[in-house]
């Protein structure tokens, strides 16, 4: 079994015991009564410069162990939308992340911007609870559904008003996402059956996803450095996480990949953008 069959595990085991206290019926009235999911698209896309920042929540990892307390996620994320970050990235995962769904509702609650409920989602039970807690999006990773699965969850997101992060780690997941409707395609260059961290497979990934699909690179990201080299890898968006909840200054960190995504040098052309480091490389 490996480390993502593991999680999903204790993920389906976790939304059952919730989903025996409100049931289906009641969690998709709740998500109907919220209020109308924010616009991902012109969140990520139209943004000063290159790439935008998704910039994460999340307490723990399995390959690090504890990152950060985070006693009150609410205002780790107003100070990400005070940094410039385009969308709030929460993890609800509990099991291994410590995360939960009343992270994501004061998240919700405390920024102006959309909102990804970042979890291993495979059943429609989730997708309704995300919108009823308040997300403008959904994480759904390629690897973890089988084609029918991934295109029915895209399209009941959709059907809710979010517009789903798809993440794929190979050029044939991406070829996948497309074909299931997914319009935010995220290539994450973390392993998920063993969780090594290989920021080549951006690179080796990225090019394939459409000039009108948004490109959101994903994991091993320490610095604006680190922005910048996926933007030249043809982000359209990075998102941090580690980074920025390890910080002593969320709000200096933050803004300084912000910064890094608008340097002038940067071509909001992507394909161009590409297309010109890898000239100046030869």
């Amino acid at each position: 079994m490996t480390v993502l069959d593991d999680i999903i595990a204790g993920v389906v085991r976790k939304t059952s015991e919730r989903e025996a206290q409100v049931s289906l019926d009641e969690i998709r009235r709740r998500a109907a009564a919220a209020p109308d999911a924010k616009d991902v698209i012109s969140a990520l896309r139209d943004v000063p410069g290159a790439v935008s920042i998704i910039a994460e929540i999340k307490r723990r990892s399995p390959s690090k162990g504890d990152l950060s307390d985070i006693p009150d996620p609410a205002h780790l994320a107003q100070i990400y939308e005070q940094g410039g970050a385009s969308m709030v990235s929460v993890l609800t995962e509990e099991l291994r992340f410590k995360g939960s769904l009343e992270d994501l509702a004061e998240v919700r609650r405390a920024v102006d911007i959309p909102v990804l409920r970042k979890d291993f989602i495979v059943t429609p039970y989730q997708v309704h609870e995300a919108r009823a807690y308040g997300a403008d999006s959904i994480l759904l990773i390629v690897a973890a559904l089988e084609q029918p699965a991934l295109i029915s969850l895209i399209e009941r997101a959709k059907s809710l008003g979010m517009t789903p992060l798809v993440e794929t780690h190979s050029r044939l997941e991406v070829f996948r996402a497309l074909e299931a409707g997914a319009e935010v395609i995220g290539v994450n260059a973390r392993n998920l059956k063993d969780l090594s961290v290989d920021r080549r497979n951006v690179d080796e990934v990225i090019d394939v996803i459409p000039a009108d699909v948004i490109a959101v690179a994903e994991s091993g990201v320490r610095s604006a450095r680190d922005v910048l080299d996926y933007a030249l890898a043809g982000a359209d968006s990075v998102l941090v996480g580690e980074a920025l909840v390890t910080s002593r200054s969320p709000l200096e960190q933050i803004s300084d990949m912000v910064s890094a995504g608008s340097h002038p040098a940067l071509l909001t052309d992507r394909k161009k953008r590409v297309r010109d480091a890898g000239d100046k490389a030869q």
